[in-house]
């Protein structure tokens, strides 16, 4: 088990949990930063989450789900309020509902995630803050420190399992939600290559296509938050068409934009999609999180083979940045 130690500081409000580890600081740090990786620790074994949202930056958002044996599932949400990669990063811990509202008769705790090298690897020291001791008892009779153990009990696999989460893997599609679904994809490139990549239309054109055999003849960008945008292809050689067009709704360069989809001249509910740019070792860990209208919408468009499609065209992204990057 990584924990070595617990200490509790009555006068400072405060409960200190200090973790070792047998990986390199850079590993530790990305455990905690990539939402694939973190749920599948962060919960206890009989309460294991779901990070629907995770912006590892100052001023990010996340938002995790906790689903218990009996199918009762709680959420909690992170407000990011500073972060140093990949040394610390702070953030408020609360309670919330499904949308990521915090709950207001539930405490929020301040809590310091500070990240160390150590002669055999890494070490973590995780800081909560409380605002009253009764703010604190509450949280331990809630089963605070014996969830934490039993969560950071599960990171050393986590940390061993290099193949799950390599560069070399393909794009992978996982269901969130009856509505949600992540695809994720580590891109060898910086996040502001890849942020460009989606935001320079000249080059979205010569990667965003798909299979071989289509072109993308028509690619507005949206440039501001409320602008439009539209995309369409063409199948070589054929008058086959279709595209989508969409609303910009965020964006954070060089880390996150949120956009509506639509398919152009269907009749098909409009999609949220959420764009996440996040720096890990050996690239930018892509992570799109697509909000469905149903579940059934959900399923009709992940049997169209779309993991496959996106694949295709990373994989030529990638292309294009290796010079760059040479």
């Amino acid at each position: 088990m990584p924990v070595t130690s617990v200490e509790k500081d009555l006068d400072q409000l405060t409960i200190t949990i200090i973790a070792d580890f047998a990986a390199p600081l850079r590993r530790l740090w990305d455990a905690y930063t990539d939402p694939r990786q973190i749920e599948r620790f962060w919960g206890p074994p009989t309460y294991p989450a779901r990070f629907l949202r995770h912006d590892a930056l100052a001023g990010g958002r996340s938002l995790y789900s906790m689903t218990g044996p009996e199918g009762d599932v709680h959420f909690g949400c992170w407000d990011w309020t500073s972060a140093e990669a990949p040394h610390t990063f702070e953030v408020l811990d609360r309670f919330s509902d499904a949308a990521g509202r915090p709950i207001p008769d539930l405490p929020t705790t301040r809590v310091e995630f500070a990240f160390e090298e150590t002669r055999d690897g890494s070490r973590l020291r995780t800081t909560s803050y409380f605002e009253s001791l009764e703010q604190m008892q509450q949280l331990i009779e809630m089963g605070m420190l014996e969830g934490t153990r039993e969560a950071m009990s599960q990171i050393d696999q986590v940390l061993a399992d290099l193949a799950s989460f390599a560069t070399e893997r393909a794009t992978e599609a996982q269901i969130l939600s009856d509505t949600q679904v992540r695809v994720a994809r580590v891109i060898r490139g910086t996040a502001p290559q890849v942020w460009r990549a989606h935001t320079d239309a000249a080059l979205m054109k010569r990667w965003l296509l798909g299979p071989d055999g289509w072109s993308m003849p028509v690619c507005e960008i949206a440039t501001a938050v409320g602008d439009s945008y539209r995309y369409e292809w063409q199948r070589d050689g054929g008058e086959e068409r279709f595209g989508f067009t969409g609303e910009l709704l965020e964006s954070q360069e060089p880390s996150r934009a949120v956009t509506t989809e639509a398919m152009i001249g269907m009749d098909f509910p409009a999609t949220l999609n959420e764009l996440t740019l996040t720096e890990v070792e050996g690239g930018t860990l892509l992570c799109l999180v697509v909000t469905y209208a149903n579940a059934e919408q959900r399923d009709a468009v992940l049997a169209t083979g779309m993991t496959d499609g996106m694949e295709t065209s990373y994989a030529r992204l990638e292309s294009l940045l290796q010079p760059t990057l040479a």
